[in-house]
């Protein structure tokens, strides 16, 4: 490699993984293109729904906007209470199992998210309608061929690389060239999902109703649970209000490559018959009057025991599918992204193998571990059978049980890896 030619990472996936992983690259001193099959970037559209960053994400995303950073306070909103609190479906009311009131956490619309991080970026690393095909490590393992489709013409492309980062998804078509017999777990649930836009229209029955049943929207995570289901409430910037509701149910059949399940407009009419039963009239209003609602399949993995091959290493979702009970999908991906990137810049590209060997020893351990976390917070919630054979009761837990639902209880919650922090505060 000549000096004076800066390393070259291919990143394939555009979503938030992949910007995050282009954002701290680039902060390492490397050229990067990013590769996505989306025409362009799905800013300003509907796409997915709400998210919570947590205090090290924001701190993270902050370092990388530099002088804009105060753009990430301004696209989001609190979250400073995490509540869960048990629903009585057939007396309709609700009261409080544990309350965490400092918890710190901002909520963000994902479209509002990536358009932030996008726009912080040169536009032309971007090769939009690209649809990764294949790659082929050098004998040498010093560089790599990713071959893509540009879908616009059909014309068939090859970029070289010296190192190639699958943020390519839960889905990972990169990990699966890897672990040929590889198989997503479904979780035994799936979510309804939604955001109610009230901008036109505050004052609505369905908005006074949800600010008396859950008076610190604003500000406040909402965890529910009900008999064998939970649902999650929170208020997103631009008068938007995030639901998700959680459904023990066989596995779905999906056509393509997809964790989200098309619906129609009987499972819509279904979907609200049930949350009649279970969820007091407040939140059933708000279910009601949100338009296009999808539904999320629920799937994660055990750990993977590596993340990385020769120059072609995971990130995000591709490297830890997780259930979403943890607040991790988002948070992980970024710190994967800020860890490979400081990796990176520690060890120089020509010690190309030790900073990848680096990344996955800080990231796997922890990965591993939260996932395995969220999975249990999933069961626990779902009123599924745990470990002791025996399923949640939120009428009968005991106060360990309560506080045992909080976030703050996620393994290596608030840790910073030492490689993130300043040397003089590690060296301290």
């Amino acid at each position: 490699m000549e000096a004076h030619k800066k390393p070259k990472a291919i990143i394939v996936g555009g979503s938030i993984a992949g910007v995050s992983s282009a954002h701290a690259l680039i902060a390492a001193g490397w050229d990067v293109v990013v590769l996505e099959k989306s025409s362009a970037s799905p800013t300003g559209t509907p796409t997915g729904a709400g998210l919570g960053l947590d205090p090290l994400s924001q701190q993270i995303i902050c370092s990388w906007l530099g002088p804009n950073a105060q753009q990430l306070h301004s696209l989001t909103f609190p979250l400073s209470i995490d509540q869960n609190q048990v629903t009585d479906g057939e007396k309709k009311i609700s009261w409080t199992l544990t309350r965490d009131e400092n918890f710190n956490f901002r909520a963000a619309h994902w479209a509002d998210l990536h358009g932030l991080l996008c726009k912080a970026l040169p536009a032309d690393i971007f090769f939009w309608g690209h649809l990764f095909l294949s790659f082929c490590v050098s004998d040498d393992k010093t560089s790599v061929e990713v071959t893509t489709k540009v879908l616009q013409t059909g014309d068939t492309i090859v970029i070289v690389g010296d190192l190639l980062v699958a943020a390519d998804g839960c889905l990972s078509s990169i990990r699966q060239s890897f672990l040929p017999d590889f198989k997503l777990r479904y979780s035994g649930y799936c979510a309804w999902r939604g955001v109610l836009d009230f901008s036109d229209n505050e004052n609505s029955e369905a908005i006074i109703g949800s600010r008396k049943a859950y008076p610190d929207l604003g500000k406040c995570l909402y965890f529910d649970l009900g008999c064998g289901t939970h649902s999650v409430l929170y208020e997103l910037l631009n008068k938007r209000l995030n639901w998700i509701w959680y459904v023990n149910q066989p596995e779905p059949e999906v056509k393509g490559n997809s964790v989200t399940k098309k619906v129609s407009s009987d499972m819509i009419v279904k979907m609200h018959e049930e949350a009649e039963k279970v969820w007091v009239p407040e939140l059933v209003k708000v279910i009601k009057e949100t338009k296009q609602p999808f539904l999320n399949i629920i799937y994660d993995c055990d750990p993977l025991e590596k993340i990385l091959w020769d120059n072609v290493v995971l990130i995000g979702d591709a490297a830890h599918p997780t259930t979403p009970h943890g607040l991790r999908s988002t948070n992980m991906s970024i710190l994967d992204a800020a860890v490979l990137g400081k990796c990176l810049e520690k060890w120089g590209a020509k010690c190309l193998r030790s900073a990848l060997e680096e990344y996955q020893s800080i990231r796997l351990p922890v990965t591993s571990i939260q996932v395995l976390h969220s999975r249990r917070l999933g069961r626990i919630k779902q009123g599924l059978i745990l470990p002791n054979g025996k399923p949640f009761d939120p009428k009968m837990a005991s106060l360990e049980d309560r506080e045992g639902l909080q976030q703050k209880n996620m393994p290596f919650f608030a840790d910073a890896p030492s490689v993130l922090l300043p040397r003089n505060a590690v060296d301290g």
